[in-house]
């Protein structure tokens, strides 16, 4: 039995409890909130009338000691809840993003790997089952090696409340889920970006609803982004939508089911290579899916097995380089290069 306690009981909480609930031999002891009856209305939503309810993380630490604390905070008050996690020896889950600096994301996975406990980020899209199959079909190697990563976000959410008035809200609030996930698909290691951010008069949000980068991943491979978080009409996919092409062919996804491969194969048709399609398989059955659900169950199985999750904070924190460094570029106008220090 690992016991857990959770801190930040707001809206984004409840995907963590749904999953929680669902997960044999975990036991939510704590709830932690700066307003005390937002925490009990989710204790008495989630039925966890023994979990002890506060608003000191500390304290409710120190009452409980649990094995692990769920961070469901505002990126702002991340550090200090992962310090007092660390301090009580705890291991630390954490919704993404790992941090809302690039200091503080250092400074995290420094005093995790100091207290030697485990820590990991939500990022939830690389347990989204259309990209693990897209990460297998391109290690195949059946297209060869990918050399251009495309993908388009175009989703126009009137979320009311703090995302409409913060700076950079796409590449700081949602941009990072597509940044990871072109990571892991095409195993790339960022090493420079160069990105614009805009404000078109149709925006409802203060700054940064809209932006296009250009990032090298490494390996000869380059990833373009392009996303809005205002463009009604012909909504995208909350995972995107995305073009992969390699040396030998290309896949497109549609961030739905829309999943589908083409190869070169010898001749020419016209002045065209001779192109056909090809099956991207099946999920492998090892593949570990299931968004929060399957990420809690990784950080827990990391914490029975000492093993280290997929979504440790050592390797997500080159994901978040990838925000920082764009939102570094679109204030500068310059392209910024993403050295390994800053992740």
């Amino acid at each position: 039995m690992i016991d857990a306690v959770l801190v930040g009981c707001g809206a984004m909480s409840k995907a963590w409890l749904d999953a929680a609930r669902q997960i044999d031999g975990l036991a939510i002891v704590g709830l932690v909130d700066l307003d005390a009856d937002r925490a009990k209305a989710r204790a008495r939503e989630y039925d966890l009338g023994g979990a002890v309810i506060g608003t000191s993380l500390d304290a409710v630490l120190e009452q409980t000691r649990p094995q692990a604390v769920f961070d469901v905070v505002v990126p702002a008050a991340r550090r200090d809840v992962a310090f007092s996690a660390f301090a009580h020896h705890c291991h630390l889950l954490t919704e993404k993003p790992l941090a809302d600096s690039p200091e503080n994301a250092r400074a995290i996975v420094e005093a995790a790997r100091q207290a030697g406990r485990i820590h990991a980020v939500v990022q939830n899209r690389r347990y989204v089952a259309n990209v693990r199959r897209i990460r297998r079909f391109l290690d195949s190697g059946a297209i060869g090696k990918p050399t251009s990563i495309h993908a388009d976000f175009f989703v126009a959410p009137h979320f009311g409340g703090f995302r409409e008035e913060m700076a950079h809200v796409l590449l700081l609030d949602m941009a990072i889920h597509t940044f990871d996930a072109a990571r892991y698909m095409v195993n790339g290691e960022p090493a420079g970006v160069h990105c614009q951010e805009w404000e078109p008069a149709n925006s409802w949000y203060r700054q940064g609803s809209s932006a296009s980068a250009v990032f090298d991943l490494g390996g000869g491979k380059i990833f373009t982004y392009a996303g809005s978080w205002c463009a009604a009409g012909f909504r995208t996919s909350w995972e995107g939508s995305w073009r992969i092409v390699a040396e030998r062919g290309s896949l497109i996804w549609d961030g739905h089911e829309g999943l589908k491969a083409e190869m070169v194969v010898p001749g020419r048709d016209g002045m065209f290579e001779k192109i056909q399609p090809i099956e991207v398989p099946a999920l492998d059955p090892a593949d570990r899916v299931d968004g929060h659900l399957g990420i809690i169950r990784d950080f827990m199985r990391a914490i029975e097995t000492g093993t280290e999750p997929e979504t440790r904070g050592a390797d997500n924190i080159k994901s978040l380089a990838m925000v920082f460094g764009a939102i570094e570029s679109a204030e500068t106008g310059r392209r910024v290069m993403i050295a390994k220090e800053a992740q």
